[in-house]
């Protein structure tokens, strides 16, 4: 992530190259993007668009259901799966799924998050047919064993010692991230981690394994997307007769969440083994995607914490040189969201005084504003990831699902763009003073083993 100098010369010379190439890009790739969408008699939602100019298809499908879904003691059910889905089926064996990919000369993988869980392919348009049978195969008739689901487990495990438990500054970042800023009494769906605790992976059940794939690995529970080189009637063809005969299921309760913030302010300590300078995450409560403030957010998030012309790089690490690394983004959510200040000390510095630095600068925004050119720098960051997104039919593929996901219109990627483009520097003062408060936050700071609190 991040006076008239020669770095800062540099940096507006690209923003006015950048902005060039956006020109000539934006016409084809933050356009709207030509898209058919229906639904299948089981619920399964799909989203088709051909492009007669590309070279491969994308095959997207997002399931409704992330680490929100998991009630407590079930933490890491989600994360779980994301692996799972690999391990074959009762037709496709066990490390089948990734090598019938290759050979097609294609690639696949997963990721999950709090909202959702998606699972993705880049293949030739000849293989389309391919990969349509084995997301249908697994979707269908997975194959969840107590071996498959220990080794598994083993597998989330040893990724959450190597980037939580044994990464410096990994149990700080759950913290701030979830633990602290939710209350786990109203908003258990965020108050915590998607890769899972140790705990409660120690103790899944294959019963209840499986009833969590039953409940949310169904095709009303879907959205198939395809994006890139395919026919439209082929592809329909192909869809309803892999996908229709699988069976729906009861539509999931929605995960609760009710005034998640109350508990706020919150202010905790971490010793941190693997950490050798101290760090202060702030995180504050913030609102979900779609909200009217959600796209000043993006844009405060940016200008305070975005690269190396933002105000928390400019005045901690290059001015005060009390920071190696100090960064903001919002985060929003499927609910309600954060807005995230991550910051590592430099020597001989504290975590109070990182703290404080911050406080200064969101203090000065709170108070004076944001100036016109940190304002249509943030713009252009933002439209420039959409327009670079869109270069790829993955890249499209997933423009598509966000938008149908989180605001329930395929089409509405391009009206998100609009009204960030649309937002003022009053509005960015405005969140400022509303959600950057020290009564909204959770304060989570880490101290290495071998320092002395003050």
């Amino acid at each position: 992530m991040w006076r008239f100098s020669r770095t800062a010369f540099s940096a507006g010379l690209i923003l006015l190259l950048l902005a060039g190439a956006l020109e000539a890009q934006e016409a084809r790739f933050a356009g709207e993007i030509p898209h058919e969408t229906y639904l299948l008699d089981n619920g399964l939602r799909v989203i088709l668009a051909p492009d007669p100019t590309a070279t491969a298809v994308a095959v997207n499908i997002w399931y409704d259901v992330g680490s929100r879904h998991e009630p407590p003691g079930r933490s890491g059910f989600g994360h779980l799966f994301e692996h799972l889905m690999f391990e074959g089926s009762e037709r496709v064996p066990r490390g089948t799924f990734d090598q019938l990919i290759n050979e097609a000369g294609g690639s696949a993988n997963a990721s999950i998050t709090e909202d959702r869980t998606n699972y993705f392919a880049t293949v030739p348009s000849s293989q389309l047919a391919r990969v349509l049978w084995l997301e249908a195969d697994r979707m269908e008739a997975l194959l969840v064993t107590e071996e498959s689901m220990r080794r598994e487990i083993e597998v989330v495990k040893e990724e959450r010692r190597l980037r939580v438990d044994n990464a410096p500054y990994g149990p700080a970042s759950l913290q701030a991230r979830f633990y602290a800023p939710y209350d786990s009494t109203n908003c258990f769906a965020y108050a915590h981690s998607v890769i899972g605790s140790m705990e409660d992976l120690d103790a899944a059940q294959l019963v209840d394994v499986q009833a969590f794939f039953d409940t949310y690995y169904v095709p009303n529970n879907a959205t198939l997307t395809l994006v890139g080189a395919f026919d439209a009637d082929v592809a329909r063809d192909l869809i309803h007769q892999y996908f229709s005969a699988i069976a729906s299921a009861p539509e999931p309760a929605e995960p609760r969440c009710e005034d998640p913030f109350r508990h706020l302010p919150v202010n905790l300590e971490l010793d941190d083994a693997a950490a050798r300078l101290p760090g202060a995450f702030i995180s504050y409560g913030s609102v979900a995607v779609g909200h009217p403030d959600s796209y000043a957010l993006n844009l405060l998030g940016a200008i305070l914490g975005a690269g190396q012309t933002s105000r928390l790089h400019r005045r901690l690490v290059r001015e005060e040189r009390a920071a190696l690394q100090a960064g903001a983004a919002s985060n929003t959510r499927r609910g309600p969201g954060l807005f995230v200040v991550n910051t590592i000390a430099n020597q001989g510095v504290t975590a109070e005084r990182l703290i404080e630095l911050v406080d200064e600068e969101i203090d000065r925004i709170r108070r004076e504003g944001v100036s016109q050119d940190e304002l249509e720098r943030a713009k252009n960051r933002a439209r420039a990831s959409t327009i670079i997104g869109g270069q790829t039919v993955m890249g499209r593929a997933e423009a598509l699902q966000r938008a149908n996901h989180f605001l329930g219109d395929p089409g509405a990627y391009r009206a998100e763009m609009e009204r960030t483009q649309a937002v003022t520097a009053d509005q960015i003062q405005a969140v400022a003073q509303r959600y950057l408060t020290e009564a909204n936050r959770a304060v989570v700071i880490a101290r290495p083993a071998t320092e002395e609190t003050p």
